[in-house]
């Protein structure tokens, strides 16, 4: 290995902002697929506890 040089301060790495642009969008994907996942589920949770309260008349209406 070699030794680092007299004189020489590593102030930064940028490899984090340089991927930056790269993961930026993959999140923003994965985040809005999370959020209609969310959605989907919460709407079909209201749809099991509505069709549960409603009387068994309205599964002859289904048919």
């Amino acid at each position: 290995m070699t030794a680092p040089a007299d004189g020489v301060d590593l102030l930064a790495d940028h490899s984090i902002l340089l991927a930056i642009p790269a993961f930026l969008p993959a999140f923003a994907v994965v985040g809005i697929i999370v959020l209609i996942a969310v959605r989907d589920r919460r709407a079909e949770r209201r749809e099991g506890e509505q069709s549960a309260t409603t009387p068994a008349s309205s599964d002859e209406e289904t048919r």
